[in-house]
């Protein structure tokens, strides 16, 4: 039998279940290329003396990683690394356009060797948080879209915080921990300085900001700073059902079904966007350039985001990194 060169270091006085720490010590020593396929790892006796350990405790541990995939057993021999292959658990709000260039840049930029598990929490705590629960020890690293919930801070303290990095938004983050993230104040502020000329045609900014909506509030504190600064007459827009197209308005909106809507009432009353109307929407999507004839944007780029999880995930060091957002000026304004 070949003499295992791995072992376990437990720490006895953890909140964390010894049959997860073991379970994380094996995937961590395949993330960090230390078990390879074929490695064995040491047997249930050897654990149970080495470690204070009791028997089934260890065969907890050993049959999870089993049903995962990970390890394998030999009668007579003893278990083995079955798969060198990582999972990694990647967490979004919901499946929309912009979070599929997020996701496309994120896998593509991932070696074979890894394979990419999608859950989605569509804002739910309670999804969140078995989704969280359910994947413990499971996953090499965490990638995780994160929501405004007072819950949301409590349940990411279960997964180890270098293997967790936090992306989009920086609502619930603190300064250890890793994250990709979106600016939607300061930065959201000066792409709204690019179009000032262009916003000066206009009479009045409405933004519309629907309550369904769970675009972070920051944007909207922003936009007043800007309106009044620029001193342009300005109007928040909630209620959707109350949203009505306004000759000589450009509108800003979180929305793309507010989009929807605007474009239908412009066919409606026979109002040109561009010239009649103004349209600047929020988050990028390879159509908005198509749509009539091209949709303004403000928009962080989904396609860097993805790319820079993808090297959290792939380098073993810290990651905490801002994506630049910018105004991509098109006939709709």
């Amino acid at each position: 039998m070949k003499k295992p060169k791995f072992s376990f270091t437990i720490k006895h006085q953890s909140d964390v279940p010894k049959y997860q720490q073991l379970v994380n010590g094996i995937n961590d020593a395949i993330g960090q290329n230390l078990l390879q396929k074929g490695d064995s790892i040491p047997s249930v006796n050897q654990v149970c003396k080495v470690n204070k350990i009791s028997r089934d405790t260890i065969f907890k541990a050993y049959s999870i990683l089993k049903e995962n995939g990970v390890i394998e057993s030999v009668p007579n021999k003893g278990y083995y690394i079955a798969n060198e292959t990582k999972r990694v658990l990647l967490i979004l709000d919901t499946f929309k356009a912009y979070k599929e260039v997020l996701y496309h840049s994120f896998v593509n930029n991932l070696p074979n060797t890894i394979i990419t598990d999608v859950q989605f929490h569509h804002y739910n705590i309670d999804n969140f948080k078995t989704i969280l629960n359910n994947s413990k020890g499971k996953y090499y690293k965490y990638v995780v879209m994160t929501f405004d919930h007072k819950d949301v801070p409590k349940v990411l303290t279960h997964i180890d915080n270098e293997k967790l990095l936090l992306i989009d938004w920086s609502i619930h983050s603190n300064s250890s921990n890793n994250y990709v993230f979106q600016n939607f104040g300061k930065a959201f502020f000066e792409a709204l300085k690019e179009a000032l000329n262009v916003f000066k045609k206009y009479k009045e900014l409405v933004f519309l900001y629907p309550t369904y909506t769970y675009h972070s509030i920051e944007t909207i504190n922003y936009f007043k700073e800007y309106c009044n600064k620029y001193q342009f007459n300005y109007k928040i827009v909630t209620n959707p059902n109350t949203f009505s197209v306004e000759k000589e308005i450009a509108y800003i909106s979180t929305s793309d079904r507010m989009l929807g809507i605007f474009l239908e009432q412009c066919k409606d009353q026979n109002l040109e966007p561009g010239v009649d109307v103004g349209f600047l929407s929020y988050n990028e999507t390879p159509m908005k350039k198509f749509i009539y004839k091209g949709i303004s944007v403000i928009s962080t780029d989904f396609k860097e985001l993805g790319t820079k999880a993808a090297e959290f995930v792939i380098q073993e060091k810290p990651m905490q990194y801002y994506v630049p957002t910018k105004l991509t000026l098109r006939e709709s304004l």
